[in-house]
């Protein structure tokens, strides 16, 4: 693996983000890595220290603003249901009071992992699981949106982040494992395509972003490993090896957020490899995974399992 030198840490004093979604995975690394690049960044969640979600899990919202102060940045943890209508619309002035503005809105809501089915024809998977995993993985950025974007059109120069799994490019020829998991992620590129003719007479800018095979808590878990030993899980999955930490998304939105020039990617749909490439960040151990790339070329080719050149 060749090892790069990183790019500058963007500067992003005095930006105000939110990133909806924020407990844990790419959410909690985007919110990290604004705030180590000076932002004030707020992060809402359903999982706090006084309740949890159904996912039953220890990550909370606060710890992540915590992990965001502690990066160099203002984390502000607000307890936000991105289905509830009102919570948003109470989100939205909170920031609007404390604030008057928001710079950059990343809408990272999901919650799908638990609900849909690898494979499944529409006829076979769950129903209630899959009508709910659209609930949460469309109807809540429309919400987030609808609320929060009044706060960002007010002056030229807002960031709306759309996350996903894949890029137009890769999705459209390819069934992405099962029907309401492909619905969900092909209209958030979608609603990326959209908000960028909605916010261009604004002066803003939508992007479409998604990390590659992102190590996130759960996928951790789910290989049997941690971060520092993720490489052990290779002999179970050999393809892993152009795995990424969730830190590598967190940069690329960073790297966004921090450029003068962003509007010229009004539109796009991206992945964090392609943005490392243009922008010259690294994974934090020195990598540039380029994961959509090395699956076409190289898993969906029936190649052996090596990211050289990859990473």
């Amino acid at each position: 693996m060749e090892l790069m030198p990183d790019a500058p840490t963007p500067d992003l004093q005095g930006k105000i983000a939110l990133v909806a979604g924020a407990t844990r995975g790419a959410g909690r690394a985007i919110a990290v890595q604004l705030g180590a690049a000076g932002a004030t960044v707020y992060v809402t969640g359903r999982t706090t220290r006084q309740q949890r979600s159904e996912y039953d899990r220890s990550e909370t919202i606060e710890e992540t603003a915590e992990l965001v102060s502690g990066a160099g940045g203002t984390g502000i943890a607000v307890p936000t249901d991105h289905l509830v209508p009102e919570q948003v619309r109470a989100l939205a002035e909170r920031v609007d009071a404390e604030q008057g503005r928001l710079d950059v809105l990343v809408n990272d809501v999901w919650g799908g992992e638990r609900l849909f089915e690898f494979d499944k024809k529409v006829w076979e998977h769950d129903l209630d699981n899959g009508l709910r995993l659209m609930r949460l993985g469309v109807e809540t950025h429309a919400i987030s949106s609808h609320f929060l974007l009044p706060l960002l059109v007010r002056r030229p120069g807002g960031l709306v982040v759309e996350m996903t799994d894949g890029t137009s490019a890769y999705n459209s020829s390819r069934y992405r494992n099962s029907y309401f998991y492909d619905l969900v992620k092909n209209s958030v590129l979608r609603m990326g395509f959209v908000l960028a003719h909605e916010l261009s007479s604004y002066g803003g800018t939508a992007v479409t972003l998604t990390p590659g095979w992102m190590r996130s808590e759960m996928m951790l878990e789910a290989f049997g490993v941690r971060e520092e030993t993720w490489r052990d899980a290779l002999a179970a999955v050999p393809h892993f090896c152009i795995s990424e930490s969730p830190s590598y998304v967190g940069r690329a939105v960073a790297a966004l957020a921090g450029d003068a020039e962003v509007a010229r990617c009004n539109g796009r749909s991206v992945s964090s490899g392609q943005l490392a490439r243009e922008y010259g960040f690294t994974d934090l151990d020195g990598s540039r995974p380029d994961c959509w790339r090395y699956l076409v070329e190289v898993e969906e080719a029936g190649r052996t399992a090596d990211a050289s050149g990859y990473r």
